[in-house]
């Protein structure tokens, strides 16, 4: 075999080498960013029940988890088959991106779209455990996208340094702004859950797991996170409200009780948050805000904007839409769940990113000749 020959394997297979150990890390993040540990102590991976540090004999990517049949092997609890899969797509999509982008981007470039695609993927992961999007993956991409566009113009089909720079901050600021605005939309839309009790019905609000952590909204069998509820600044939480007791103690009110995003308000006077560690009593009906979409979301386009430019982030949230509606129909009418299930749809915007990455620039051209052949135009 001839050294380019022996090149046009050898290459391919380190691509998707890199990708399977840059999946490992890329499972750290997912497990830990979100739970508040660093990434990088302890440095080394440990299992997450008897909290072993796994040695670099056995962290090898793909492999390690094979070989140990996805069980620890200290104390023999199951590995989700996540971590392999993590590693496994990671590893597959490095090497696509290798095939289809190194002529048009060469190596500059595809080291950018290898940072973009771990992002999505570990974003991904977290938006389908824990329904967030760090804002260190949302906020520090779209900065480092940017910072490619500059340094990489090809990202953008230019050849000038600045030109690609402004594309990039252009994709940002209008993925920012249309997700914004289809937030905004969804909250006039569909901004409210309703609940009716048809006798007086228990509500609660406390920490039961300690300060540490989040407060919780009881009413009734229905139960919501405080800061799913308060989203703004504006967010009111109304009931109907027949008892109030505040720290058990009964409170007496004359005309309405409502909860605000930093505290509650009795009859117009107000009491401070952190002034009270319970909230009880009975209601008849309730209003709770709710979001359409998270505001992670709006951040996350907008840092998919600054890597691939403004036509990525129509296309991209238009797949995505068809996505979600698809999947949405098949768990209400297949899976039989309720319309109310919270669905993220941070996956659904990766998977339209990556979908732009290696066809949608085809589809993008495919569905502009179209209208225009529709209209008339030549």
């Amino acid at each position: 075999m001839t050294p380019d020959q022996i090149l046009a394997y050898v290459l391919p297979a380190f691509a998707f080498a890199i990708g399977a150990s840059i999946g490992s890390f890329l499972n750290v993040v997912i497990y830990r960013v979100p739970n508040g540990l660093s990434v990088n102590e302890p440095k080394r991976s440990f299992c997450p029940n008897c909290k072993t540090q796994i040695p670099m004999r056995l962290n090898i990517p793909l492999v390690t988890w094979l070989m140990l049949r996805g069980k620890c092997k200290w104390c023999r609890t199951p590995i989700a088959f996540r971590y392999f899969l993590v590693e496994l797509l990671t590893g597959i999509v490095f090497l696509a991106i290798w095939k289809h982008s190194l002529e048009g981007v060469g190596l500059p470039g595809i080291v950018a779209l290898w940072i973009f695609a771990s992002l999505l993927i570990s974003a991904t992961f977290i938006d389908f455990d824990h329904f967030i999007i760090p804002d260190s993956i949302t906020i520090g991409g779209t900065v480092v996208g940017i910072l490619a566009s500059f340094a990489i113009p090809s990202l953008h089909e230019k050849d000038v340094w600045w030109h690609g720079g402004v594309e990039g901050i252009i994709g940002a600021a209008i993925g920012f702004a249309i997700v914004w605005l289809v937030v905004m939309m969804g909250k006039l839309a569909f901004g409210k859950i309703r609940h009716e009790f048809d006798e007086p019905t228990e509500f609660e609000i406390s920490q039961p797991g300690g300060e540490e952590e989040a407060i919780i909204i009881r009413l009734g069998e229905h139960e919501y996170e405080w800061g799913d509820v308060f989203f703004r600044k504006w967010d009111r939480l109304e009931m109907d409200t027949q008892e109030l007791y505040f720290d058990d103690e009964r409170r007496e009110f004359s005309e309405s009780f409502r909860v605000v995003g930093d505290g509650f308000e009795v009859d117009g006077e107000r009491v401070e948050l952190e002034n009270v560690k319970k909230v009880s009593g009975k209601i008849l009906s309730a209003v709770v805000p709710r979001e359409a979409m998270g505001f992670g979301d709006v951040k996350f386009m907008a840092m998919i904007g600054a890597f691939l430019g403004w036509q990525a982030v129509v296309f991209t949230l238009f797949a995505a839409s068809i996505i979600g509606a698809i999947v949405g129909l098949l768990q209400k009418f297949v899976a039989r769940e309720e319309w109310s299930r919270p669905l993220p749809f941070g996956p659904y915007l990766a998977l339209g990113a990556f979908i732009w990455l290696f066809i949608g620039p085809a589809i993008w051209f495919w569905y502009i000749a179209l209208l225009r052949s529709g209209a008339g135009v030549q």
